[in-house]
């Protein structure tokens, strides 16, 4: 798979410390190999194993653990590290805690990218309203912002990327989980090729709901997860497909008329 994936231009790896039970760092440096290198790396940090399952953490000093941790078995010091989830540990505090708890966690991934554990530091978050709530300004600003794209994505959730990304003035925005988790009979109802300018009857809805989402929000890199080599050159294909722009424009001013309504 991983060979697969270089032959069809695609070099970074998308991963966290919490996936394959805390065993995703490991077994991808056993599996990758020499491969490894050759590809751009970030993870995820802010999850930890706990006596039932996993227990989540904004503690500075856990997270500055865990990315020296992530690099130990790797093998390397990976390109981008990521807060995971912060909303997690946020849920239930008032604004002025959850902004202190929020800063001091951002500061420590900051520190390890100063530091040289890591190049570039971001947070990835599956929910980023409640960021908002928290008040994000003079929080230290991330490299990256990593949130949900795609159709799946509701308003307010890209209300809020908005949000974030104008306060923060994040470097780039990158998506994740453009199908949901699962395509299920969404793509059979819904067909997103008319919002293509080009390559519409060439592509398979699956295609065309890939590429819009670096649209919704405009994202540098959307992640998905595959095993399949085939999957993934359909996806790379769809790249090379223009998105009207408009039609999107149109699409969020009708998601805005309808929540007011």
């Amino acid at each position: 798979m991983l060979t697969a994936a270089l032959e069809l231009g695609v070099t970074a790896l998308d991963t966290a410390a919490p996936y394959l039970g805390f065993r995703s760092h490991t077994v991808l440096a056993e599996t990758a190999a020499d491969l490894l290198p050759k590809f751009t790396l970030s993870t995820k940090v802010g999850f930890f194993p706990g006596t039932e399952g996993a227990e989540h953490s904004l503690d500075p000093g856990r997270l500055r653990v865990a990315i020296q941790k992530a690099a130990r078995e790797l093998g390397r010091e990976p390109d981008t590290v990521l807060l995971h989830n912060p909303e997690r540990s946020l849920a239930g505090l008032s604004p002025a805690k959850g902004h202190t708890l929020l800063g001091g966690a951002c500061a420590a991934l900051a520190d390890a990218a100063h530091d040289g554990l890591c190049r570039d530091w971001g947070v990835a978050s599956w929910d980023p309203r409640l960021l908002s709530v928290v008040q994000a300004d003079g929080v230290p600003s991330p490299d990256v912002l990593m949130v949900r794209a795609g159709f799946l994505v509701g308003i307010d959730l890209l209300d809020a990327t908005a949000v974030l990304r104008d306060v923060w003035k994040v470097g780039e925005t990158w998506g994740m989980s453009p199908f949901g988790g699962g395509h299920g009979n969404m793509w059979e109802e819904f067909d997103p090729r008319p919002f293509l300018r080009t390559h519409q009857g060439d592509l398979s809805r699956i295609q065309a709901a890939f590429r819009t989402a670096f649209h919704l929000p405009s994202a540098a890199a959307v992640a998905v997860g595959t095993d399949n080599p085939g999957h993934l050159a359909q996806l790379v294909q769809a790249l090379g497909a223009e998105v009207d722009t408009a039609a999107v424009s149109q699409y969020l001013r009708a998601l805005h008329s309808h929540r007011q309504n």
